[in-house]
């Protein structure tokens, strides 16, 4: 399995426990159930994980620009406490 899915004759990068199940059952003569699989997988320190994937229209200097500039006004976050208002839910604006 460390050799990738195209060592084992598929054409893209990605496993899946179907492919998994096959390849264990071409080479162990096996059946599991894909549950069953994914318990044992598991159980040897394997771990599900999701391809990374970005965008073709991303660009990477307005991303920097906005997390110089927004994200530390939205990472300061709201007061917790403003005067004016008897309701904790529903807080004055000042």
């Amino acid at each position: 399995m460390e050799a990738g899915p195209a060592a084992c004759g598929w054409s893209d990068q990605c496993w899946t426990l179907a492919r998994i199940a096959e390849i264990v059952r071409r080479r162990f003569g096996v059946d599991y159930t894909l549950a069953g699989l994914d318990l044992l997988l598991h159980r040897i320190g394997w771990s599900v994980q999701a391809p990374t994937r970005k965008a073709t229209e991303r660009d990477e200097s307005k991303i920097a620009a906005w997390k110089d500039e927004q994200w530390p006004v939205i990472k300061r976050g709201r007061r917790t406490w403003a005067p004016g208002s008897a309701s904790r839910t529903r807080q004055a604006r000042v």
